[in-house]
């Protein structure tokens, strides 16, 4: 009995978290009530309140949760099989979807960025991703892939605030389905200043094993050895330029789980 009733209790808790963070991503905290996510949870008030003290706890237990998430994605991309930088690029297209697709991570972006009108303390969103493109990096020196004078640690802390900047303000300006397709643009920039030996007509995709979904999306096969490296026409510009874009990417899809719970 007393197991039934502690699932029970997770699976109100996961309600409400799912609720809220879809609210929060889509109004922000400060238009959204206690209210609201009972209503769009479908469970009461007192529900709210049992299992989260205040809306600021619920804020603090969706940023926990959203970005909860990304450590588990730095050992996906330990093969040493595929070059570091090959790992990063497809980091990067990892993120670049959960901050188009998942509820949580967007909401947890937004209330970051929201931070000073919530009347509790935010975990640092940056720091696990800021460690895990400096290992990314590291190794990339230690195999001889990075360019000479690219110190890792501060290269990573560049990187990763410029990155997400430019998913920031791709979504503004585009939306958020724009962002995994943006990308390309952003590694044909970045990605010869990082490397040792730079090849003008090719880039790094994802590595060979298959990205893990976002939600509840079966994950897309495996690309062929083959078809690692590809070159495409990028015709915004008229000029040939290397692909960093994934198959099978968010495309014009919307943010997952943001039905009613």
């Amino acid at each position: 009995m007393r197991r039934i009733l502690q699932e029970r209790a997770r699976a109100t808790r996961r309600s409400l978290l799912e609720a809220a963070a879809c609210l929060f991503a889509q109004q922000g905290y400060a238009s959204t009530s206690v209210n609201d996510i009972s209503a769009r949870s479908g469970r009461t008030s007192g529900s709210v309140y049992f299992h989260y003290a205040s809306k600021e706890g619920i804020a603090q237990a969706v940023v926990r949760e959203g970005f909860a998430t990304w450590p588990s994605l730095v050992p996906r991309y330990d093969d040493p099989s595929v070059p570091p930088l090959e790992r990063l690029v497809a980091l990067s297209y990892d993120i670049a979807r959960a901050l188009a697709e998942d509820s949580l991570t967007r909401a947890g972006a937004r209330l970051w960025a929201e931070r000073h009108t919530i009347n509790a303390n935010l975990p640092d969103p940056f720091l696990l991703w800021t460690t895990a493109v400096t290992r990314l990096l590291a190794q990339a020196r230690s195999g001889g892939y990075l360019a000479a004078g690219v110190r890792p640690a501060a290269t990573a802390r560049t990187l990763v605030r410029a990155f997400y900047g430019f998913c920031t303000l791709t979504e503004a300006l585009e939306g958020s389905h724009a962002l995994t397709g943006r990308l390309a643009d952003w590694w044909q920039l970045t990605l010869p200043a990082l490397q040792r030996d730079p090849r003008t007509d090719q880039a790094p995709t994802r590595p060979a094993a298959a990205t893990p979904p976002v939600g509840n999306r079966p994950p897309p096969p495996a690309p062929a050895p083959e078809d690692r490296m590809l070159t495409v026409r990028t015709t915004e510009h008229g000029t040939n330029g290397p692909v960093t874009s994934p198959a099978g990417t968010a495309g014009d899809r919307g943010p997952a789980g943001c039905g009613r719970t």
